[in-house]
């Protein structure tokens, strides 16, 4: 489940904690939400940041004999 949580300070920073979301694809979805918050300050990624999905990829063949009977 993907998550966005927000902590607005006394003193107006916000943090913003992203869950949920696999690999760089996280800046995407609050990309529109930081330009309307204002100046980024930091960015601390999570170890989801850096984790890569999965590809697999199968090649199957099959071999077709005659019988000698």
């Amino acid at each position: 489940m993907e998550t966005l949580e927000f902590v607005i300070y006394p003193d107006g920073r916000v943090q913003e904690m992203v869950t949920g979301i696999v690999g760089s694809s996280c800046a995407e979805v609050t990309a529109a939400i930081e330009a309307q918050l204002g100046k980024v300050v930091t960015h601390q990624p999570t170890s989801e940041f850096f984790t890569q999905q999965a590809t697999v990829q199968q090649t199957a063949t099959a071999q077709v004999g005659h019988s000698q009977w």
